[in-house]
Parts: C-alpha cells; sequence; structure tokens
C-alpha cells in the first residue's frame, strides 16, 4: 500500500507540474488588458542600455620649452581618459616612468590639472586645456626644472 500511495503522489506531481503554465494577456499602453478584437500586436522598439563609457587613449607629446628640457628633447606619454572627469597620466623621462591623474577643473568643462610622479622622485605638474573631447594643449613642468608645451590627442 505504501508503494501505491508513493505513486499515485509522483504520479500527481508530475501532473500537477506540467499542466502549469503561463497565461500571456495583451494589456493597452495604459496597462489595462485588452480582449476580443481589440488585442492587436504593437510593435514596441526595445529600451536604449546604456553602459558606463568606454575609456579614450589620448596621445600626449611633450616639447621642450626651456633650456633644461632641452637636455631630454621631446617627450611622449598617454592620458587614459576614463569619460568620468579623471584620467591616468603616463610618461617615460630620463628612463624613469611618471604615473599619475588628470582631473577637470571644476567649473570649467574644458580646464584640467595632471600630475605625475616616479620611482626616484621625479614629479611632472601640468595645466591644459581641451579644445575638443579628443584635443587640446597646455604646460608642463618638471621637477628638475624642465618645461615642456604637451599637444594632447591626434
Amino acid at each position: 500500500m505504501l508503494r501505491s500511495s508513493s505513486r499515485a503522489l509522483i504520479a500527481g506531481s508530475l501532473a500537477a507540474a506540467t499542466l502549469t503554465g503561463c497565461y500571456v494577456v495583451p494589456v493597452a499602453p495604459d496597462g489595462t488588458p485588452l480582449h476580443g478584437a481589440a488585442a492587436v500586436a504593437v510593435p514596441v522598439a526595445p529600451a536604449p542600455v546604456y553602459g558606463a563609457p568606454f575609456p579614450s587613449v589620448l596621445q600626449a607629446r611633450l616639447y621642450p620649452s626651456n633650456e633644461a628640457a632641452t637636455q631630454s628633447g621631446m617627450l611622449a606619454g598617454t592620458v587614459t581618459n576614463m569619460m568620468t572627469g579623471k584620467g591616468r597620466f603616463q610618461l617615460v623621462y630620463q628612463g624613469e616612468t611618471l604615473v599619475g591623474e588628470a582631473t577637470r577643473v571644476p567649473g570649467d568643462e574644458r580646464g584640467g590639472v595632471a600630475n605625475a610622479y616616479g620611482q626616484r622622485g621625479t614629479y611632472m605638474n601640468c595645466s591644459y586645456r581641451m579644445t575638443t573631447p579628443y584635443q587640446g594643449t597646455g604646460t608642463c613642468t618638471l621637477s628638475t626644472g624642465a618645461n615642456y608645451s604637451v599637444h594632447l590627442g591626434v
């Protein structure tokens, strides 16, 4: 008897599981259900998906502006714009990698400052102004006394 009641229980569970289902009820734009002839399929455009903007890498070219800078010549680096008002600034100066950040100046959507520091203690301070989202110019001063004019972008 125990065996037959177990079978009945399993059979009943299986029947209940296979007979359950979902019902699709068409609705009007205001959310009320539509019945009969009023139910018409209306194509709906998919909702746009917004994600975080992709970072953009800008080339930085630094040209000597004083005698101290001419000893090293032109420098090249990168600024990775995180599209959040901040970026990562990196370049090599006399064999030392300087790494830091670039930040937009509050209240000035085009102006910004950048600072970088190296493992041997060399540091750089820059100010820049973007002329487009992907181009700009500025000046940089190193702790060695070297001054550079900087061009950002393509």
